[in-house]
């Protein structure tokens, strides 16, 4: 796989939000507002480039058997540092995200890129691989804000639009409206795919997924 190919990959075919179905709490969350989903976006970003070439460089260090609280730590270093930027220059953007910006450590985009990836791979690569997802958590959660806030709120960046402005759908600003959108852009994503938009690893059991020498010896299968 070239580095375009690695860049490109997150942004469709292995979208995490839309493919991988990551990071779904922030998703649903934040996508009432276009701008505090952007924020968010950003945010994730910045924290998994730095944090997959972080884990890249100390790969080789880091001991097997405590990796993944050594990630925890790392990622949450990342978040903090992001966060206190944002406090500090985008006061107003660090309030509407509140407690989901903290809750980036343990999302689950950054450690399944950290574990699957920056774990196997060199810097600059992990470094690709963190800005192609990346972007394609900010593309899929933007587009389901962008939904949402013109069709349920009657504005896009709270800037009023109008007819939908006078006539809102207010059941898209809520959890339930929020699960309708995601299912239908996650079925365009299938559509535009034809269904083979990734092959996803069976796990035999809950403890494969953190066991890097894969215990219970399942192999990839394609969907």
């Amino acid at each position: 796989m070239t580095r375009m190919q690695n860049f490109l990959k997150g942004l469709i075919k292995e979208n995490p939000t839309l493919v991988l179905v990551l990071g779904t709490c922030p998703t649903l969350a934040i996508s009432t507002s276009v701008t505090a989903a952007f924020g968010m976006g950003i945010a994730a970003t910045a924290v998994l480039i730095c944090s997959n070439m972080a884990i890249s460089a100390l790969r080789h260090t880091i001991p097997d058997r405590v990796r993944i609280p050594c990630y925890i730590v790392l990622v949450a270093g990342f978040v903090t540092v992001v966060e206190l930027l944002m406090e500090a220059y985008a006061y107003s953007l660090y309030q509407s995200l509140g407690v989901y910006l903290a809750l980036i450590v343990v999302n689950c985009i950054i450690l399944g890129r950290a574990e699957m990836y920056a774990n196997k791979h060199g810097v600059i690569d992990s470094a690709i691989d963190g800005l192609g997802m990346g972007l394609g958590f900010t593309l899929a959660i933007c587009s389901m804000a962008t939904i949402r806030e013109i069709l349920g709120g009657g504005s896009w960046c709270g800037i009023p639009i109008p007819w939908f402005h006078e006539n809102p759908i207010g059941i898209l600003t809520m959890a339930p409206g929020g699960f309708f959108v995601f299912g239908c852009l996650i079925a365009l994503v299938n559509k535009i795919s034809k269904g083979k938009a990734i092959k996803k690893k069976e796990f035999g059991c809950m403890g494969c997924m953190l066991c890097s020498k894969g215990v219970c010896g399942k192999e990839e299968t394609a969907q």
